[in-house]
């Protein structure tokens, strides 16, 4: 008896949201006192040397050419992204940043099947509607403000985006080779970035640990998110593993005791919602 395509690809994005959603929490919460592209750097270094490991070990077939050079860019547009995104949940609330950035993170490559392969149908264009909806709700404020943390989010969403069609352009491959190439993209930018900051003293020893743990869980998310996407619709594979803030916020409630004002709770489950209409066909 063998598994259905969709339960793979369910199954594999599902482990990605556990692994994401945990890196996630615990790199917000280390760079509250580290630099982000520092912290971000530690976290690419460990990663690289996990996957790297596993890699060689496999003893896989390297990508192509082109499939690596397509995987590179994906991991200098997700390693930008994710100092930037560890910075945003670092000075903002999690529970608010977090769904922000996954769901423009599922959107943007939805928009850009919907110019390359049509409009989708009418499901889809309803979870446009609710994660407008659940991004208003999350960003206002009582003061007429805007929460912190929420502008590096949206930046952070679109080079997540950036990484998933990279990621996608690249074809099929070894998981392991692929993970490893995006962390060594990631490790390229924000390596650079910390040279031109001249800043390498703003983290702790207990920091370089974590950052080394949370970059060991982020690479195992990347692996079984390219898993996915290889064994299922590029689709299928991002809405499902964008549902990684869900994880995120849970800890963040347990660990942090992050409370949310009525309608900002009604924002993040629309914005939560919207993450598998989004996509659906």
């Amino acid at each position: 008896m063998y598994a259905s395509p969709q339960f793979v690809t369910a199954a594999y994005g599902l482990a990605a949201v556990a692994a994401w959603g945990t890196s996630d929490f615990l790199g917000g919460y280390a760079t509250r006192r580290a630099n982000a592209f520092l912290f971000t750097t530690v976290v690419n270094l460990g990663g690289l040397l996990l996957v790297g490991t596993l890699a060689t070990a496999s003893h896989a077939a390297l990508p192509t050419g082109r499939g690596a050079l397509w995987v590179l860019a994906g991991g200098v547009s997700g390693g930008a992204a994710l100092a930037i995104f560890y910075r945003a949940l670092s000075s903002g609330r999690m529970g608010l940043t977090a769904p922000v950035a996954a769901v423009l993170g599922a959107a943007i490559p939805t928009l850009v099947s919907m110019f390359t392969e049509g409009l989708p149908g009418r499901i889809p264009l309803l979870g446009f509607v609710c994660a407008a909806m659940g991004l208003w709700l999350i960003t206002r404020t009582e003061e007429g403000g805007r929460p912190e943390g929420i502008g590096m989010a949206v930046l952070a969403g679109i080079g997540f985006a950036g990484f998933y069609l990279c990621i996608h352009q690249a074809g099929n491959g070894s998981a392991f080779w692929m993970a490893t190439l995006t962390r060594a993209g990631g490790l390229i930018i924000t390596a650079l970035i910390v040279l031109l900051q001249r800043n390498f003293r703003d983290i702790t020893p207990a920091g370089v640990r974590w950052g080394v743990l949370t970059g060991c869980i982020d690479s195992l998310g990347t692996m079984l998110f390219v898993r996915a996407s290889q064994t299922g619709r590029l689709d299928e594979a991002v809405v499902i593993s964008s549902l990684y803030p869900a994880v995120t916020v849970l800890l963040a409630r347990i660990v942090l005791k992050e409370h949310f004002t009525r309608w900002r709770f009604v924002g993040l489950v629309a914005a939560l919602a919207s993450v598998p209409m989004i996509a659906a066909q």
